[in-house]
C-alpha cells in the first residue's frame, strides 16, 4: 500500500529555505499536514519561506489533515509534532512521518512508526535526479542556522556520492 505523508514543520520550513518544497509532490504525491503545522508554518509575519508554503497549500499537494485527530497519546511535545504522531498512529504501517526534532523522532521510532527528515528528502531529490547537488542544499541551510548534524548530512551526502 502506498504510504500517505504527514509533514512536521521544520522539514517544511528547512525545504522552503532551499526552494525544495516542490520535491515533495514529486517523491510523494500529495502531503498532509495536521491544522496546528500549518499554522506554524503560515504565522502571517513573511518569514522566510512563506510564500512558497502558502503556494504549496494553494497548488493542492500540500494539504491539511481534515479527519479528527484522535489522541493515541499524551506527550510532552509540540503540538504539530503531537498532531503529525497521532495521525500516524491510527495506522503505522500506512504512514510516513518527515519530522527532524530529536524528541519527535524518539517518541515516532518508539511506537515503530516510518520517519524520515529534511535531510532524507535532500538525499531522495539527488537520487531521483530533482538536484545537482545535495552538498548546495546543506549549505544553504548551513547559512540560515537550520540545524542538522554533520553526522547526519555527512552519511546522507556519502550515499548520493558526494
Amino acid at each position: 500500500m502506498i504510504k500517505k505523508v504527514i509533514v512536521d514543520a521544520s522539514p517544511l520550513i528547512g525545504l522552503a529555505l532551499v526552494e525544495g518544497l516542490i520535491w515533495l509532490p514529486q517523491l510523494f504525491g500529495q502531503v498532509f499536514v495536521p491544522e496546528s503545522v500549518k499554522q506554524e508554518v503560515l504565522p502571517g509575519k513573511s518569514a522566510p519561506g512563506e510564500q512558497a508554503l502558502d503556494h504549496a497549500f494553494d497548488s493542492g499537494w500540500l494539504t491539511v489533515w481534515h479527519e479528527s485527530i484522535t489522541p493515541h497519546l499524551d506527550i510532552d511535545l509540540d503540538t504539530g509534532e503531537t498532531d503529525c504522531i497521532n495521525i500516524a498512529l491510527s495506522s503505522p504501517q500506512n504512514y510516513l512521518l518527515i519530522m527532524d526534532e530529536r524528541a519527535g523522532r524518539a517518541v515516532a521510532k518508539e511506537y515503530q512508526l516510518h520517519v524520515a527528515g529534511t535531510a532524507s528528502v535532500i538525499g531522495q531529490a539527488k537520487k531521483q535526479g530533482l538536484i545537482s547537488s545535495a552538498r548546495a542544499a546543506f549549505e544553504i541551510l548551513h547559512r540560515s542556522d537550520f540545524r542538522i548534524s554533520a553526522t547526519v548530512i555527512n552519511k546522507i551526502l556519502a550515499s548520493v556520492g558526494e
